[in-house]
């Protein structure tokens, strides 16, 4: 059920198809919580690596992910999608998640490589866990950008569109900040 009185998001940039917004409370405390550590203690986490110029590195951060018609039952995925799909509606396909151990954990500036995602549809990012700060650029022009705390239990969500004229990444910290999560759901071209 949509609520009447649910505040309006933030607008970070505009574009024809919705830019980017944000949601800074979607999700109550106690439920982002559990959300958290039940993926935290259930999903399957992978260590990965990757080539990056000459080399073979290892990705700063844990990954896992799931096809939305195979979610393990076990955990939350199903209750996450409602949540998005009452915001944001869109045919999402599959769900993928970063763990953010420490503050050495990062993911650098990038856009979702558009050939992987169907044209006109948004990407949803849940946040659990600790806030963490997500850095967004113009990729062209003015290059103007934006600095967002990602709170536990807030909602991005970026337009197809904008992965053409903007990048995001969560950069190092050497402070000290909690474990988080990115929940992000995609819709795929079949």
């Amino acid at each position: 059920m949509d609520d009447l009185f649910a505040p309006a998001p933030i607008t970070v940039f505009d574009d024809a198809e919705g830019g980017m917004r944000y949601w800074p409370d979607v999700v109550d405390p106690d439920t982002a919580t559990r959300w958290f550590e039940a993926l935290r203690d259930h999903a399957h986490w992978q260590h990965e690596r990757r080539p990056m110029y000459d080399r073979i590195v290892d990705v700063p951060r844990l990954r896992a992910g799931y096809r939305l018609d195979e979610l393990p039952a076990q955990l939350p995925l199903a209750e996450m999608l409602s949540l998005v799909q009452g915001r944001v509606p869109a045919p999402y396909t599959g769900v993928g998640m970063n763990f953010y151990r420490d503050g050495r954990d990062s993911v650098a500036m990038h856009h979702d490589k558009l050939h992987t995602l169907q044209p006109g549809q948004p990407i949803a990012l849940l946040s659990l866990g600790g806030t963490r700060r997500m850095h967004i650029r113009a990729r062209e022009g003015r290059r103007r950008t934006w600095a967002l705390d990602l709170a536990p239990g807030s909602l991005l969500v970026m337009s197809h569109a904008s992965q053409m004229t903007h990048e995001h990444g969560i950069p190092k910290t050497r402070q000290a900040v909690a474990p988080r999560m990115s929940v992000v759901f995609r819709a795929r071209p079949e």
